[in-house]
C-alpha cells in the first residue's frame, strides 16, 4: 500500500505524512517545490506536481492505492479521473464544516462531488476553524505588543488542533469503517477569545492584552498583516460564505456552538486536544 498525500507541505499535510511515516506506513508527498522535500520524514519519497496542472502528476500517482486529497476545486474532476486510472481506490478529503453548514458551494463542495461521483471509496473530513489560524491572526501583535485585538473577545469559538485534523485523516485512510462518510468536527471546547487568550498568556509565562477594536479598525490591521489575516479581512465587516457572499447578520448556525460535542474523536475514537495544549505546544512560535 503506497500513500501519496497532496498539500503535504500544509498545516495539516505535513502532519500526515509525519503520522504516516512514524506508523511504518509507505508514503509519497506530493510538493511543487523540490527544494521542499529536504522537510520531509527519513524514508518519506517526495513527488514533483501541481494540482492546478493535472498533467505533472502521473508520476506522482503510479502505484498509489490511497490518496489524501487538498481542495483544489478548479482541476478536481481531471485529477480524480487521473488517480481512478492509476488505481487509487480510497481518497479522503480535506474538506471544510461550511460545507455542512451550506455556506460554501464553489470550493470545497466541488472536490467532493468529482470524489463521490468516481466511485471510489471516499471519507470526507469536515474540520472548523483551525486552531493554527491564530499564530497568522495574534502572532504579529502578540509578538510586538503582547496584544490580541479582537472585535468581538467574547465571542465563543471551539478551535480545532490541525493534528487531530491530520490523525481523523489517518485514521479514514487506515481504517475499515468510514468509507462513504463526512465527519464535520470542531474542537472539544466552547471558548470565547478572551478565555483563549488567558490560556495562551498562561502557555507563554506572560500577560497578553486583549483590546477590542472596531470591525472596520481590526481589517485594517489584518489587511497590513497580509497573508492569511489580510484574505481573511473582509470577514470583519460581515460574515462571508466561501461563494463570496455577505451576510450582515450572524448566520443562524453557529458552528462553533453547535458542534462543541463532536470533536475529531468521532472519528479516531481518542480525547481530542485542547486549545490548551495547542498553546503549549506552538508558545515558541509567539516570542
Amino acid at each position: 500500500m503506497t500513500i501519496l498525500v497532496t498539500g503535504a507541505t500544509g498545516n495539516i499535510g505535513r502532519l500526515v505524512v509525519r503520522e504516516l511515516a512514524g506508523r511504518g506506513v509507505p508514503s509519497r508527498a506530493l510538493t511543487r517545490d523540490p527544494a521542499k522535500a529536504a522537510g520531509f520524514p527519513a524514508g518519506v519519497e517526495a513527488a514533483v506536481g501541481d494540482l492546478a496542472r493535472p498533467e505533472s502528476l502521473a508520476d506522482a500517482l503510479k502505484g498509489v492505492d490511497r490518496l489524501v486529497l487538498f481542495p483544489y476545486p478548479d482541476t478536481a474532476e481531471e485529477v480524480v479521473a487521473l488517480a481512478k486510472a492509476a488505481g487509487v481506490r480510497r481518497i479522503v478529503v480535506l474538506s471544510s464544516a461550511a460545507v455542512t453548514s451550506g455556506y460554501d458551494t464553489t470550493f470545497h463542495l466541488p472536490v467532493e462531488r468529482a470524489v463521490e461521483a468516481s466511485g471510489l471509496e471516499w471519507t470526507f473530513i469536515r474540520p472548523g476553524e483551525f486552531a493554527a489560524n491564530k499564530l497568522e491572526l495574534w502572532g504579529p501583535s502578540v509578538r510586538s505588543e503582547r496584544t490580541v485585538y479582537d472585535a468581538s473577545p467574547d465571542w465563543a469559538a471551539s478551535p480545532v488542533h490541525e493534528a487531530d485534523i491530520a490523525d481523523a485523516i489517518v485514521t479514514a485512510l487506515l481504517a475499515d469503517g468510514h468509507t462513504g462518510r463526512a465527519y464535520t468536527f470542531n474542537g472539544p471546547e466552547s471558548l470565547t477569545v478572551r478565555e483563549q487568550v488567558a490560556l495562551l498568556s498562561r502557555a507563554l509565562g506572560e500577560s497578553i492584552r486583549v483590546e477590542e477594536v472596531t470591525p472596520l479598525e481590526l481589517r485594517e490591521r489584518y489587511l497590513a498583516q497580509g497573508g492569511f489575516a489580510a484574505a481573511s479581512a473582509d470577514f470583519m465587516l460581515g460574515f462571508e460564505t466561501y461563494d463570496g457572499e455577505v451576510v450582515d447578520e450572524e448566520p443562524d448556525l453557529d458552528l462553533s456552538e453547535a458542534l462543541v460535542d463532536a470533536s475529531a474523536e468521532i472519528v479516531t475514537g481518542r480525547p481530542a486536544r485542547t486549545f490548551g495544549e495547542w498553546a503549549r505546544e506552538n508558545a515558541k512560535a509567539f516570542w
